[in-house]
């Protein structure tokens, strides 16, 4: 009985020595490669989005230049997401900014949206989806070219009733026996769009940028000029740096003002 407990106990010891190493090597490893990790999750992220915003349009670094915004319905996020700015010499050139297309036909589409800054965007690339594949897929540039047809659209040029697939009226191709997919991405770009332009003053005002420490606080002229926005149902809202933070944005809703008599 002595015997099978002294056996028992050291093969426990044994077992937890082989944990114990086996754990901070782990760590070790993980500690020596975690730069090499970030750089690569860097350099793949920024690949993805030059796909969309071409290298030659910026030359600053895209990737620390990020401005995380709040959640909005009209970027369909529960959840803040960066958004990526892109400047030429020293002017705004370009936003690339996360959405989300929650009615996909398999769920949530993520997608990359680049605007430049007159308004007009740039490319659009789908980042995850669970759509079928051979039917809905079509969506992601692998596998076609779909995703194109909104390469240097806008605002102006499309309406509100032409951003919509061809089978409802809109002015978007579609491919027989998969419209939910293409009518969830169509819908999901046309809000960030929308995003864009009642917040472009905000995105791309002087000091809203991570890279800095320390970004100055927008003042109350400077929000109530450049940033205050009119939501469909008249609700006035609009965006402000963080207080304490310098390089997050927070949406906050503007309360009517009475008439003076």
């Amino acid at each position: 009985m002595r015997t099978a407990l002294s056996i028992s106990t050291r093969t426990a010891g044994v077992l937890l020595i082989f944990a114990v190493v086996g754990t901070a090597l782990l760590a070790y490893t993980f500690s020596i490669t975690r730069t090499t990790i970030e750089h690569n999750e860097e350099l793949a992220k920024l690949a993805l989005i030059n796909q969309a915003l071409p290298a030659g349009l910026y030359d600053n670094d895209l990737i620390r230049d990020v401005l995380m915004l709040p959640a909005d319905p009209l970027l369909g996020t529960d959840e803040p997401t960066p958004a990526y700015r892109a400047t030429l010499k020293g002017q705004p050139a370009a936003l690339v900014l996360e959405a989300i297309a929650p009615d996909g036909y398999s769920g949530k589409i993520k997608l990359l949206v680049a605007i430049r800054a007159n308004g007009e965007i740039s490319g659009v690339r789908v980042v995850a989806h669970n759509e079928t594949p051979g039917l809905g897929d079509y969506i992601d540039i692998l596998r076609d070219d779909w995703i194109k047809h909104f390469d240097r659209r806008n605002a102006t040029e499309y309406k509100a009733a032409d951003w919509q697939v061809k089978k409802d009226g809109g002015k978007f191709d579609y491919m027989a026996g998969a419209t939910i997919t293409p009518r969830a991405v169509v819908k999901a770009v046309y809000k960030t769009l929308q995003y864009f332009e009642q917040h472009r003053a905000a995105l791309f005002a002087p000091g809203n940028v991570a890279r800095q420490e320390r970004a100055p606080l927008a003042t109350a002229a400077q929000v109530e000029r450049d940033t205050i926005s009119t939501s469909p149902d008249g609700k006035k809202f609009g965006l402000g740096l963080r207080e304490g933070d310098g390089k997050s944005l927070r949406k906050f809703h503007v309360e009517p003002q009475e008439a003076k008599p």
